[in-house]
């Protein structure tokens, strides 16, 4: 079977009737900036090496995907502490097959030195304060998405689209939302860390959720519903309290694409966020989407990250009462390996730095269901994007 290259870690059956329906097609990747002040906590991601670089980490992202490697970048890629940035490997894909790339700007505290599409949002404050964003912010937001979602499906004949996201410290407000939709989450997401540091995220996460809960049982925001983790949760509320502006607006694409073509939510923790959110705001608002067009595709790193636990948290989806309207998404991995690698930067994925990023995984899942590539030519595409990265340095 030509999909060796593909692993499906949970709804196999469903999982493979998607890849089947959409082999040889090319699809559309669409990929939401965002940013959150949780990423400046000290240690709070690796995705650049201080809280002062992890500031511009998506307008670097966003500028090598366009351009790439030749082009001198305002904002250059941040130094990491180890392994280099997964748009390396999604620029290599996306490049080679052609395939269109649209940019969002979804909230960043600057605009990014690329052609992108401003959705009017605002970067999110740190989750901790449980007063993320207005919440006018995430309905407008929100609605940006489900324009957007129908927008880019309506030019996909038959093929997919892809939405990916960069928003440093993405990982913890992942896990605020999912906890906040009373999610088993704790313990079971990815960071770009080599341990996952899951400790210093529940933390943030429990101080912005009591917040949240205080504030609402004070009766501030004019709503009538309580939040409160024991009772139902108005899933735009949690956003503007624990979430960041991504989120909305990936969740908006992904249910009114997946209403006439097929959807890969790009990542691993935070998508599996998104597709939570997916399943409780369809529900909240009686949206009609398409769960079985919608898949979740990310690398085997973090699919089979032992700090984490991915697979468990993709089954753990369907089991709230507020997401049972998504089931479990089939959770697909790209079985990519850098271990032959001649770059030490690439070799350190296997070491369990950085994993995942720029919808890395999904680009690869794509290349192996467009072109059928296998290992061996991911690999040379992706070292000869870091040999010109290199010489443009040297």
């Amino acid at each position: 079977m030509p999909n060796s290259q593909i692993g499906i870690y949970t709804q196999k059956e469903q999982g493979e009737e998607w890849l089947r329906q959409y082999r040889g097609c090319l699809p559309v990747f669409a990929c939401v900036l965002g940013f959150t002040e949780t990423g400046l906590i000290p240690g709070i991601s690796a995705a650049g090496r201080t809280p002062e670089d992890r500031k511009y980490t998506a307008c670097a992202d966003a500028e090598f995907l366009y351009y790439g490697p030749e082009h001198k970048a305002q904002y250059p890629l941040p130094p990491l502490a180890a392994g280099a940035s997964p748009v390396l490997i999604s620029r290599a894909v996306f490049e080679s097959l052609k395939i269109p790339v649209h940019l969002f700007n979804a909230g960043l505290p600057q605009p990014p030195g690329v052609p992108v599409i401003d959705l009017g949002g605002a970067p999110a404050k740190c989750l901790s304060g449980g007063a993320a964003m207005e919440i006018t912010t995430v309905h407008h937001l929100f609605e940006q998405g489900l324009l957007w979602g129908e927008r880019l499906a309506a030019n996909i004949q038959q093929g997919y689209l892809i939405v990916g996201e960069c928003v440093v410290g993405g990982t913890t407000t992942a896990l605020a939302i999912l906890t906040g939709l009373g999610i088993d989450a704790a313990g079971k997401v990815n960071s770009s860390h080599p341990v996952c540091n899951h400790a210093q995220k529940f933390a943030l996460v429990q101080a912005g959720l009591e917040k949240m809960q205080g504030s609402r049982e004070q009766g501030a925001g004019g709503e009538n519903f309580t939040l409160s983790l024991s009772s139902p949760v108005n899933p735009l509320q949690l956003v503007a309290a624990v979430g960041d502006p991504m989120q909305v607006v990936v969740a908006g694409m992904a249910i009114a694409a997946s209403r006439s073509c097929g959807v890969m939510l790009a990542g691993g923790t935070q998508m599996l966020a998104v597709y939570a959110l997916i399943s409780a705001i369809a529900q909240a608002y009686a949206l009609s989407w398409q769960p079985e067009a919608v898949v979740v595709g990310t690398t085997r790193w973090v699919a089979e990250d032992p700090t984490g636990a991915t697979v468990d948290l993709a089954l753990n989806l369907g089991k709230s009462s507020l997401t049972q309207s998504g089931r479990t998404p089939p959770l697909l991995g790209t079985h990519l390996s850098f271990a032959n690698s001649r770059y030490p930067q690439l070799r350190a994925y296997e070491q369990g730095f950085v994993k995942e990023g720029m919808g890395a995984g999904a680009a690869c899942i794509a290349a192996h269901l467009t072109q059928d590539w296998q290992q061996h030519q991911l690999l040379a595409a992706i070292e000869a994007q870091l040999e010109r990265l290199s010489t443009v340095f040297d």
